[in-house]
């Protein structure tokens, strides 16, 4: 007969064998990007743990088309750019119709041209507001995050933006926590004329002080009113404050601009972008903002009397113990504390990698470079991640044309497949995909993607990162998305993939070879039996040895 000792050692066994059970088997990784107490927020767009490859939620936007005067290029992208915000980008806020303007999210003072003063056809003055917006941070009331953006299936890491100065909500709609598509990351590109007087306004509606410091761009060092003029720290622009930097460039390629307010953190949380000055030509009315960068849907004068497109590609990276610093508090006081004093940048890392503010598979919907046979195409490259990048264009070799800004003579242009650049450097490429073997190897879906291994991680899961395609446009589908894909587009579009609580191959043909290879998280309800089964056993085995030794 069992004593009340015995019965006690059994329920001891029972409790350690089934907390052994539970630590044989990982615990629930938590989705990637959010921790608590900010996961407790579930929306309706977000219910599915599987998404559609593309929403196809704007076809119309993909056409070649004519808004305002302004010749916008077609976009074979699952989602294209908002090509009213294109064609206003082009003429500015104050030369376009309200019913194109309220086809945009732009304020009418975002972007105001002034006269054609050298009277060769295009405004030689421009107003430029920029404003600084976090995405997916936490909010004040309740447990969920606000202005969401994932880059990836299920991730939303904290962000900051510069955007161009926004009317009406941050939001899709009254019942949505989603970012209209203006408010997303990287900060856009800005594009302007050489020689024009350009003035660039920061309205500092953010909790925390910014600035902005046009890195490579011609500029003097004092603004007309003898102010500051060159964007750093010690003359930071303090919440509800504004202050206008002024330049007029006289040397044309491809810049960067960024925060340099505590420049190690405002940086790497998304706080830079591509500056673009054009070369001077008449009728040179340039793509002011390309949101989301991308595909530049409107190339100046300069660039079409040489190629047939022109996209601009920004790899950027993330730290999420940075990122996630104002996903857990809402007070400036504690985000300025945690960011600014007990984060180490020292000890960072870099968790997430982008390509122009998504990760793979995001990176098919409105990363792909779509061509053609026999097209030259212009691509600036900027790095604005914390380490360096090697790009590799699988089936192609492309040249360098430019280092930050600075043209190379023909002789000193390099031709090769994979390019470095380190943090905050730019190239210009000219890609061919002219079928000789060097140039291109032929029509394909040829992938491009940062060849330092971690690039392609999102967390340390493959695929992901910065993984995109160079797609042959016969080889896209209706939606804009490459065939052949089929099973990893599955597979990959789901959350639970990222919050590897999936299965590897769980998906398509291979599914019934490997069965749960890979499955992280187990059902619970099998370690609970798991664990009762051997209690009752241990038990069991227990009153079998007593009725022995009583026997």
């Amino acid at each position: 007969m069992m004593t009340k000792k015995h019965l006690a050692l059994s329920a001891l066994l029972v409790a350690v064998l089934a907390t052994t059970a539970v630590q044989f088997f990982p615990k629930t990784i938590q989705p990637a990007g959010i921790t608590p107490p900010a996961t407790a927020y579930r929306h309706s767009e977000e219910t599915s743990s599987v998404e559609k490859p593309c929403s196809n939620e704007h076809p119309e936007w993909r056409e070649a088309q004519m808004i305002e005067g302004v010749d916008i290029a077609p976009a074979p992208a699952c989602e294209p750019d908002n090509p009213y915000e294109v064609a206003t980008s082009v003429k500015g806020t104050n030369n376009v119709s309200m019913m194109t303007l309220m086809q945009t999210d732009l304020a009418q003072d975002a972007l105001v041209m002034g006269e054609d003063v050298d009277k060769d056809g295009d405004p030689d003055e421009i107003h430029i507001k920029l404003e600084v917006v976090e995405l997916n941070g936490s909010s004040p009331d309740g447990e969920f995050l606000i202005n969401t953006y994932p880059i990836a299936p299920g991730i939303q890491p904290g962000l900051w933006v510069y955007a161009p100065k926004s009317r009406g909500m941050a939001l899709k709609n009254f019942n949505s926590m989603v970012a209209i598509p203006m408010l997303r990351a990287p900060s856009p590109t800005i594009r302007v004329e050489q020689g024009d007087k350009v003035f660039i306004t920061l309205e500092n509606t953010h909790y925390l002080p910014h600035t902005i410091h046009l890195h490579g761009v011609d500029h003097a060092f004092h603004n007309s009113k003898g102010e500051d003029n060159d964007g750093t720290e010690e003359h930071a622009v303090f919440p509800g404050k504004s202050h206008t930097y002024e330049i007029q460039p006289r040397h044309a390629g491809t810049m960067l601009y960024h925060c340099h307010v505590q420049t190690a953190q405002h940086f790497m949380m998304g706080l830079h972008g591509i500056f673009v000055v054009e070369e001077n030509h008449p009728n040179n009315w340039v793509q002011t903002f390309n949101v989301g960068a991308g595909q530049v849907r409107h190339p100046s004068v300069g660039v079409k009397n040489t190629y047939s497109q022109e996209y601009d590609l920004i790899y950027q990276s993330i730290d999420k113990k940075l990122s996630q610093i104002i996903q857990n508090a809402t007070d400036p006081r504690l985000v300025a504390q945690r960011m600014s004093r007990d984060y180490n940048m020292t000890e960072s890392f870099e968790n997430y990698f982008l390509l122009n503010g998504h990760s793979f598979p995001y990176t098919l919907r409105d990363g792909i470079i779509a061509v053609n046979d026999n097209e030259n195409i212009k691509l600036r490259i900027a790095n604005v991640q914390r380490s360096a990048v090697a790009i590799h264009f699988h089936g192609h070799k492309a040249t360098i044309t430019a280092y930050d800004g600075v043209d190379q003579p023909e002789a000193s242009r390099i031709t090769r497949d994979v390019f470095d650049i380190a943090p905050a450097q730019r190239i210009d490429l000219q890609l061919s995909t002219q079928n000789n073997g060097v140039n291109s190897y032929g029509p394909g879906l040829w992938m491009f993607h940062d060849h330092v291994a971690t690039g392609t991680t999102s967390d340390g899961m493959e695929p992901g990162g910065n993984m995109a395609i160079l797609a042959y446009k016969p080889l896209l589908d209706e939606n804009g998305m490459p065939t052949m894909h089929d099973d990893l587009l599955n597979e990959v579009f789901s959350k639970d993939y990222y919050a590897k609580k999936q299965a590897l191959w769980a998906q398509g043909d291979f599914k019934h070879l490997l069965g749960d290879a890979g499955l992280i998280v187990p059902p619970y309800w099998q370690i609970i039996l798991f664990g009762l089964a051997a209690g009752l056993l241990i038990g069991l085995a227990l009153v079998f040895t007593l009725k022995r030794k009583q026997a």
